[in-house]
């Protein structure tokens, strides 16, 4: 107990001087709370999850929820305590281990819990028996809890998400993203009548004559604990089936309201084609043995593995908007689809990288266009991103304190894909690249200095300043230039890059747009280039790069 209460301490020592943190960040007030829920300290590293079983009874008309979560595990290093996580609103009235119930401490949402001295190597189980009124979203899917809804019949229509304020918002689990258990089965017992959709595969249904019946799932593959859901409601089910380059057959689920069948069995036929294009660029979709769904939902969208919370009501983009015109996809079915690979088959270890998760799925959007339309709508779609870019913070954020923050994780982070794969100037090497990233990360844990090295190796480059610009300050490199006519077939250009990264030297492409010529600025250091082009036909090929211009006058 003394080394816990020393623990404690420190992390409060640590908030209040603002450990660990960048100058971007240091305005930020990270609390205890969140050193508990991100750190990686030994009461969490001390043990893997294997497998979760979670068993959940919930009574609609009440809003609660009661269950146990048996969790299978195997010891790391030799271990007296452990980290648990549980909202501070829920109430644990058990935890057994080997027949012994088991003494714990409780700070906040953190659960410190005291077993017999166990030693690395070992594998068991223990259980946590919870119960309580589960958070009410607010402003689903952005901020976690549950979502309590009715559907056009007045019955209850139920979902949940929780990807920044983690799993332990409604159920007890190792609440951190460098631990995914290999497999998990989830139990929902809801009221009869109406249906509990999960994740996986359905495995039974049982009614128990009591009122209630059970839907048990089973999850086959490593899953993130903040992509473990459950929906409730009154559903009408209908299948289909993709068929893979290879001839493979893939189950596609689809549930939906009553009311939308119709519509939804029009509209869902886009997917069979969105998992071609992903194929194409990537594999094969990576949770094969537990299907695909899409599940009707009361809130925007999810990317719940294997069990997409659909939300988008049948319509073209973002509900309606966003797209380009002439381009018309369903931006929920696109992007959450892609999170299927990056997200939930590539998985980041910390909230502080999840431009991992929402870059590279933002920016298969794209790919999709791509795929789908041409390169030059491709050029348009990802061109209208460009507004939405604010270079607030940068991308990589702090670590160890749960931190989850700024748009520019999707929109900018596309577009620094997209400018990488400009600077490598060929398309052949850049999806074979961008191809063998993914199948070397697959169903794994990555990082940020994975991509990187990964990038340097294939490519034979250096690209340690482009990532520390772009990934680790908040501003993107200004061209600077001046123009002087030579005659008028051709100019003088004169060129430097202004950026935070001293040995920043990013090529460019400048000149007339039908033919470009390629540059290669340095920081601070003026060059200049004679370019086939008049004044008026010069530009800066910015629809290719992330940056910015600027005329620069003496």
């Amino acid at each position: 107990m003394l080394r816990l209460l020393i623990f404690v301490l420190t992390l409060i020592l640590f908030n209040a001087i603002g450990f660990g943190q960048k100058p971007y960040f240091q305005n930020k007030k990270f609390t205890l709370k969140d050193s508990l829920r991100g750190s990686l300290r030994p009461e969490r590293t001390c043990y893997d999850v294997i497998n979760y079983d979670l068993n959940i009874k919930v009574e609609l008309e009440e809003k609660t929820i009661m269950g146990f979560v048996k969790v299978n595990f195997v010891a790391k290093e030799d271990f007296e305590w452990l980290q648990i996580d549980l909202d501070s609103t829920l109430n644990i009235y058990k935890i057994d281990y080997n027949q012994i119930e088991l003494k714990y401490t409780r700070i906040g949402d953190a659960i410190f819990v005291q077993f017999p001295k166990i030693k690395k190597g070992h594998q068991h189980f223990f259980r946590v028996y919870w119960s309580g009124k589960i958070r009410e979203a607010k402003n689903a899917p952005w901020d976690g809890g549950f979502v309590w809804d009715k559907d056009a019949n007045g019955n209850h229509w139920v979902g949940v998400a929780c990807e920044g304020d983690g799993a332990s918002i409604w159920w007890p689990c190792k609440d951190h993203l460098s631990d995914e258990p290999d497999s998990m089965s989830i139990s929902i017992s809801v009221p009869n009548g109406y249906q509990a959709i999960s994740n996986g595969n359905l495995i039974s249904e049982t009614n128990f004559g009591d009122s209630h019946t059970k839907f048990t799932w089973n999850v086959s593959y490593p899953i993130n604990t903040y992509n473990v859901t459950m929906y409730i409601g009154k559903y009408e089910h209908f299948r289909d089936v993709y068929t893979a380059a290879d001839g493979e057959k893939l189950a596609l689920d689809y549930y939906v309201l009553p009311e939308n069948l119709s519509k939804a069995k029009k509209h869902f036929e886009q997917v069979k084609g969105m998992l071609a294009c992903y194929e194409k660029y990537l594999d094969k979709y990576p949770f094969w043995n537990d299907g695909f769904a899409l599940v009707e939902a009361p809130y925007l969208g999810m990317e719940h593995q294997s069990a997409i919370a659909y939300g988008n009501k049948y319509k073209r983009g973002y509900l309606g908007g966003r797209n380009p015109k002439g381009i018309d996809f369903d931006y929920i079915i696109i992007h959450e689809s892609g999170h299927e690979y990056f997200g939930n088959s590539v998985s980041c270890s910390d909230h502080a990288e999840m431009w991992l998760h929402e870059s590279f799925t933002t920016y298969l959007e794209s790919v999709y266009v791509e795929c789908t339309y041409s390169y030059d709508e491709m050029l348009r779609y990802i061109n209208n991103q460009r507004f939405q870019i604010f270079n607030s913070e940068p991308i990589v954020g702090p670590k160890d304190v749960n931190y989850l923050d700024g748009q520019d994780n999707y929109f900018k982070g596309s577009w620094i894909l997209h400018t990488l794969r400009n600077v490598i100037d060929d398309d052949a090497k850049w999806w074979a690249m961008f191809k063998g990233f993914y199948l070397q990360q697959k169903l794994k844990i990555t990082t940020t200095e994975d991509f990187i090295r990964y990038v340097n190796k294939y490519t034979g480059n250096d690209f340690g300043a482009f990532f520390e610009q772009y990934l680790f300050n908040a501003d993107i490199p200004t061209l600077e230039y001046q123009i002087e006519p030579l005659d008028k077939d051709s100019i003088s250009v004169r060129y430097r890059w202004k950026a935070d990264v001293s040995d920043f030297a990013m090529p460019v492409k400048v000149g007339n747009k039908k033919k470009y010529l390629t540059i290669y600025p340095k920081v601070g250091e003026w060059q200049s280039e004679k370019i086939a082009c008049s004044i008026d036909d010069f530009s800066v090929a910015e629809e290719l790069y992330l940056i910015n211009t600027e005329i620069f006058r003496d």
